[in-house]
């Protein structure tokens, strides 16, 4: 059987919940993405997550890296990632269908000792993999849920424990184990992923992280950049530029916004912030802005 074929039944439950846009179902940290044609980049944070198309295709691009999946992989993020994602095919006849996960970690946990232990090489924290039967399977127990919705308090945890394990053993099983476990070095990464995330507006020292995360400054800018695709310093710059967008659409100033996220200079948080998002910060937020009333109107 086709893989379009095997996914036609989730792709029937998916259209029959989703509402449009991003639809945040009832199922715990579950999501239903569908759109009717291909979009623009749009800038953000990847939280830890998989992401299954079920039609069309999206591309996402993390540190420069462009990865590509549609109905015959999956994408899955198991540190937050700043990204750049884009939906590259999709109709209205065939429009863009995708579920969400948001990964819990604890969950994760709680599984590995039932996960026969994989060979724990150094990864990076974000991948593309094949599709396999059994997530399918799983995924449309746990979507079939829907229309039952009595059924969701006992069955979910139970059909959300079988993605996950599955999740574990596929190939990106060994980078999720490594987040989720310690002492791994994918967690050291994710404790100065926290702080930077903490402290995005104060002055960031390599050698405070790497102390922080266990590690000498070359070993942790190494095995930082091997899991994110970026430096410390790019990390940090891509998460004051998040927050700056953040506060700009609360109508903000870009001058009180640029040092609030820790630039000292507002004509160079202007220059990078229009290198990131493609348009200085006053005329980017009054483009967003117009896009959600626009949205909100529709």
């Amino acid at each position: 059987m086709e893989i379009a074929d095997k996914l036609a039944p989730l792709r029937a439950l998916a259209l029959r919940h989703a509402d449009g846009g991003f639809t945040q179902t009832v199922l715990p940290r579950v999501g239903i993405a569908t759109f009717p044609t291909p979009s623009e980049p749009i800038k953000g944070v990847f939280r830890p997550m998989m992401c299954m198309v079920l039609q069309g295709a999206k591309e996402a691009n993390i540190g420069g890296q462009t990865l590509r999946y549609d109905e015959a992989c999956y994408f899955v993020a198991s540190l937050d990632l700043p990204a750049s994602a884009r939906i590259v095919r999709a109709s209205p006849e065939r429009p863009y269908i995708c579920l969400t996960l948001a990964i819990d970690l604890d969950g994760l946990m709680a599984l590995m000792p039932e996960v026969p232990l994989q060979r724990e090489a150094q990864s990076a924290a974000f991948a593309v993999n094949p599709v396999s039967d059994e997530l399918i399977a799983a995924w449309r127990r746990m979507l079939s849920l829907l229309d039952t919705p009595q059924d969701i308090a006992v069955l979910a945890p139970l059909a959300e424990r079988e993605i996950l394990y599955r999740l574990l053993q596929g190939p990106q099983g060994a980078a999720l184990r490594q987040a989720a476990s310690a002492g791994s070095r994918l967690a050291q990464v994710r404790r100065a992923i926290i702080w930077i995330k903490d402290h995005y507006a104060e002055p960031m020292r390599v050698e405070h992280l790497a102390a922080l995360s266990g590690m000498s400054p070359a070993s942790f800018h190494r095995h930082f950049k091997a899991a994110t695709a970026m430096s410390p310093l790019q990390y940090q710059k891509n998460m004051r530029l998040q927050e700056a967008r953040r506060l700009l659409l609360l109508h903000q100033d870009a001058a009180r916004t640029a040092f609030a996220v820790g630039y000292e200079s507002p004509s160079q948080f202007s220059r990078e912030y229009a290198r990131l998002f493609g348009l200085p910060p006053a005329r980017d937020a009054v483009r967003l802005r117009g896009a959600d009333e626009a949205a909100a109107a529709g």
